[in-house]
Parts: C-alpha cells; sequence; structure tokens
C-alpha cells in the first residue's frame, strides 16, 4: 500500500471548497449533484465527519459521514450514516479509500457507535471488493431504485439500484480485516473445493462482454429453500457480476439494464431466504471474474465471523 498521503479530519471552509471540487472529478456531475461547502461545515459541525487525504496540497480524497438514528421494534439506536468516499481519478489503487475508511472505524468508535452504514451500487466490483472482502461490511437489504435517477456520469441512465450494507465496528470480522495482521484470503478453488455452487456462471459475447446467463427461476429458488432449510449451518452460494460495470455502461446501456434486472432478481429472493453477503472474491487477469459469497448466517467458508 502506497502511502504517501496524509490524513486529516477537515474542519475549515476552504478545506470543504477542496470537497466540492473532488467531488466534480469524482462523479463526473455538475453543481446540483455536489454537496456544497456550506452544508459540509454543518456536518462536520454537529457531530458529523469529513476526513480528507492529502498529497501534498492536492486533496486525493475523501469520506463523509453523519450521526443518525435507526429503528427497531419501536426503539431507536444511534448510528453513523457514511455517505460518500471518493478518490481522485489520477490517485486510485493506491489503498487511500481503505485508508479513509479506516480512519472512520477508529473516529466514530469515539465517539461510543459501533454501527455504520453506508450504499453502494452491488455490481461495482471494486466497491464491493472495498467494502466486503476489505471492511468486513455484510449486507442482507436490498433497494431498487434507491436515489431515483442520478444525472452524474456514473449513473446517467440507470436505475440507481443499492445495497445497504452494515458495518460492525466492534465486530470480530471487522476487527479481523482492519487490524494490524493481514486475514488469509480464500479465493475461488477454495469455494468450488467444497462444492459451493456459482448460480449464474457468466458467458461473454462476442465482443468479450460478460451476458447475464439465463436463469431457471424455479431451479434457483429450490436452491435456496434446500439450502435454507439444510441442517449444516452456513450453506454457501456464489453469485457472479461484471468485473467491470462502468466499462460494460459505457460500451452497451442495454446490456447494463439486462444485469440490472438479472442480479436484482438474485440478491432480491436471497435476501428473502434469509441469505447474507458476507464475502467478495476478484479474480485478476485477462478475462478478471467477480463473485459475491452470499451465506446463510454471518458465517463464511474460513468460519470468519
Amino acid at each position: 500500500m502506497n502511502k504517501d498521503f496524509n490524513l486529516q479530519i477537515l474542519k475549515t471552509p476552504e478545506d470543504m471548497a477542496a470537497v466540492e471540487e473532488l467531488q466534480r472529478l469524482v462523479w463526473e456531475g455538475g453543481d446540483l449533484d455536489v454537496i456544497p461547502a456550506h452544508l459540509l461545515m454543518a456536518i462536520a459541525s454537529n457531530g458529523g465527519l469529513v476526513i480528507g487525504a492529502w498529497k501534498d496540497d492536492l486533496l486525493v480524497g475523501f469520506v463523509l459521514s453523519f450521526p443518525g438514528l435507526e429503528e427497531k421494534s419501536g426503539e431507536y439506536t444511534l448510528k453513523h450514516a457514511s455517505h460518500e468516499l471518493g478518490v481522485h481519478p489520477a490517485f486510485r489503487n493506491r489503498g487511500i479509500g481503505f485508508a479513509l475508511k479506516r480512519a472512520q472505524w477508529q473516529m466514530v468508535r469515539h465517539q461510543n457507535i459501533e454501527h455504520i452504514t453506508w450504499t453502494y451500487d452491488p455490481l461495482m466490483s471494486k466497491n464491493a471488493y472495498l467494502n466486503i472482502a476489505r471492511l468486513g461490511a455484510i449486507c442482507n437489504r436490498y433497494h431498487r431504485n434507491y436515489y431515483g435517477n442520478l444525472r452524474d456520469g456514473l449513473n446517467q441512465g440507470l436505475p440507481t439500484d443499492r445495497f445497504i450494507v452494515d458495518w460492525w465496528l466492534n465486530s470480530p470480522r471487522v476487527n479481523t480485516r482492519l487490524g494490524k495482521r493481514n486475514r488469509p484470503r480464500l479465493d475461488l478453488a477454495h469455494y468450488l473445493a467444497a462444492e459451493v455452487p456459482i448460480v449464474n456462471p457468466t458467458p461473454l459475447d462476442s465482443s468479450g462482454l460478460p451476458v447475464p446467463p439465463e436463469i431457471d427461476r424455479p431451479a434457483y429458488m429450490k436452491i435456496l429453500k434446500n439450502r435454507h432449510t439444510n441442517s449444516k449451518p452456513g450453506a454457501l452460494i456464489l453469485l457472479e457480476i461484471p468485473s467491470d460495470y462502468q466499462a460494460l455502461r459505457r460500451s452497451n446501456l442495454q446490456l447494463a439494464m439486462q444485469w440490472r434486472d438479472h442480479t436484482r432478481f438474485l440478491f432480491e429472493n436471497a435476501f428473502a431466504h434469509d441469505y447474507l453477503v458476507t464475502d467478495f472474491i476478484y479474480l485478476s487477469g485477462t478475462q478478471p471474474r467477480s463473485f459475491y459469497v452470499l451465506s446463510k448466517g454471518d458465517i463464511t467458508l474460513g468460519g470468519d465471523h
């Protein structure tokens, strides 16, 4: 990991103006889609956190979160809602996003809050790898078109379906991933050796783009029900997504929409049968592949809770 940057809690109007500019670079949108500096100042002055990563005098990344309430059975508890994480396009793949989230993890725990939630597009494999595999977030909530129609360059033309993830800051799975000792990673071969099924193995079309396979829906539902009632705890399935959904969207918007419909059905039904996203696998190479790991309960093949 390249650590040639400094992390700071952002507090001044000048800091927030830099966050404004960075948002324009990251989301390729106009001013209507940018959180303005005065609102960032209000968040930072009232229990929220705006943490920045600086390379000399250039802001190259930031993460934004604020306190919120969540309701369960008529009782309300405090959480943080993490709304944005952005890294300058010229400084990606250097560990900046992970470092920002780790700093957020530390600061929110100092506020005696143990839960952070955020949303992300489940078809964005790099975000999935960071959020699920590296940070240890989990997910069992899928929302269709959560933000409505967005106009920025990353979302325009597609419904904004989103995962809402849960990051339990004091859980063993999160502490293992964010601790100084690296967690041994399981790859696809481990899951296949354990006979974990890939429910949607994905072919490529003539131009090399991944195509969502036809799903035998009754057979898929049978897999979910059978593994749901299996006496063996922690029944696992693998669900494949494109490894570069943004490139796919730019090349073929219709195919990108097909992937949205395809995975919407798979995730919604898996969650309805008490499955939980617990890990993510990314295979690099000339033809990268990406897989979610879903399990019945917070259990993985390696027993990492």
